[in-house]
């Protein structure tokens, strides 16, 4: 079994990650930034490298010696400052990689999001051969955009790049989606737009793992895959069923999409050129998630990775509820 180097090691998909590479025999090392962050890849089994995604040396020591890397590491949220999402998500996806090549890392597998290919509109079956969206007016989408074109233009030679790309990442762990939600639940100001009848795909953490090994494994250099849960589901009833496992009741509110929108825009528009503290109330990339469509063909990783899923939604629910 080989070494292998893992960014984001502390966080939801990186830990998980590097539990399962440690399963299955390889020696782990992980970037952190901090002690906290040692002690969560220590816990999980990797050996912690001091350090953080501005600081190239300490990648470059960390993935010394390794035949693959898994970048999980990112800055994530719908709202934020600029500077902060182009540091962890674009200059930060750059180091890493020019470290890791110089390191000698052989392949290099980056964890992806649909939302770089978010611009506005609904993604309907949505697979490869659309365009990614660094034009996009949400920062998160656009920077993710970015750090994905430079992870595809970065492959050549001996240094092989791929991404994997999971929607809706969720299970046992979640520290911040599922957390969030229970949160605006239980303070009543979580509403469904339009009802919450789209359909949306979605990728429980043990899939999104399963993708990333099969990436490092089988990936064609230089290309994406999508990967989920094997099919979609409707908004609402997935929602409900995740808020029902903390034993959260379902909101029966629902908002037009057409007033989400414009609340949406103008609360952005708002907290920008006041500027307010904290973030707005809904965001265009939540209005985005809530209201809009995404479905995902999933056939080239199928074919090319033979990716399946390992975790039914159902399990992961039961996972979820402590059943």
């Amino acid at each position: 079994m080989s070494d292998v180097f893992v960014t984001g090691g502390s966080g939801f998909i990186g830990g998980r990650l590097i539990e399962r590479l440690r399963r299955d025999g390889h020696s782990v090392r992980a970037l952190a930034r901090s002690q906290a962050a040692e002690d969560k890849v220590r816990a999980r089994g990797a050996e912690p490298v001091q350090g953080g995604l501005e600081d190239p040396a300490a990648i470059r020591d960390g993935a010394e010696g390794c035949e693959l890397a898994f970048h999980a590491a990112a800055t994530l949220g719908d709202w934020g400052r600029r500077e902060d999402f182009e540091r962890g998500n674009v200059e930060g996806t750059r180091n890493a990689l020019k470290a890791c090549a110089e390191a000698g890392v052989r392949r290099f597998v980056h964890v992806g999001t649909e939302a770089a290919l978010m611009a506005g509109e609904p993604l309907v079956e949505v697979d490869e051969t659309a365009p990614l969206r660094p034009d996009s007016p949400v920062l998160y989408s656009s920077t993710k955009a970015r750090a994905e074109q430079a992870v595809l233009d970065a492959n050549a030679g001996a240094f092989e790049t791929v991404v994997v790309r999971p929607r809706f990442v969720w299970g046992k762990g979640d520290t911040t989606l599922l957390p969030r939600m229970v949160q605006l639940a239980r303070s009543g100001r979580l509403a469904w737009i339009d009802g919450g009848r789209h359909r949306t795909a979605t990728t429980h953490v043990d899939n999104t793992v399963e993708g990333l090994v099969l990436a490092a494994a089988r990936g064609q250099p230089g290309n994406a895959y999508f990967v989920t849960d094997g099919g979609s589901v409707v908004f609402r009833e997935f929602v409900s069923s995740l808020l029902a496992t903390q034993g959260v009741a379902a909101p029966t509110r629902s908002v037009p999409a057409r007033v989400a929108a414009a609340l949406g825009g103008a609360g952005e528009l708002a907290w920008r050129l006041l500027p307010l503290p904290g973030s707005p109330p809904l965001t265009r990339f939540a209005y985005w998630v809530s209201a809009q469509e995404c479905t995902i063909n999933i056939a080239k990783a199928r074919e090319q990775l033979g990716y399946e899923p390992v975790k039914t939604i159902a399990d992961g629910l039961a996972e979820l509820g402590g059943a």
